[in-house]
């Protein structure tokens, strides 16, 4: 892939990641209360906490992903698998700019193979 394409790509995932994120933190006063609430009030709005602290999470792991593919980018071994050092096709890095693996590599690895 051509790395000026790849910056463009990796540029708008960090960016899309960095807003989603600063909108799931909650603001002053969205903290869980319990003054004047409804037992399942409470009940909802601690299951959207939970939800989204999972999502921040995986959020926070994208952007990791993001940061480590901008570094690899940076070093000329962007578009390489971190594992075989085989190509990455370019599919697979505009549709996850961040892929540090073929897609059978990856599958692979989150199977703990």
């Amino acid at each position: 892939m051509d790395p000026k394409r790849a910056a463009e790509l990796l540029s708008v995932e960090r960016t899309r990641l960095e807003q989603t994120l600063a909108e799931l933190r909650p603001g002053p006063g969205e903290e869980l209360s319990h003054t004047d609430q409804h037992t399942a009030d409470d009940g909802s709005e601690l299951f959207e906490q939970e939800r989204d602290a999972g999502l921040t999470d995986r959020l926070r792991e994208e952007l990791a992903a993001v940061k480590r593919a901008e570094e690899r980018l940076i070093l000329g071994t962007y578009g390489l698998s971190v594992e075989s050092g085989e190509p990455i096709p370019d599919d697979r890095l505009e549709a996850v700019p961040w892929a540090e693996r073929t897609v059978e590599e990856q599958a692979r690895y989150d199977h703990g193979s």
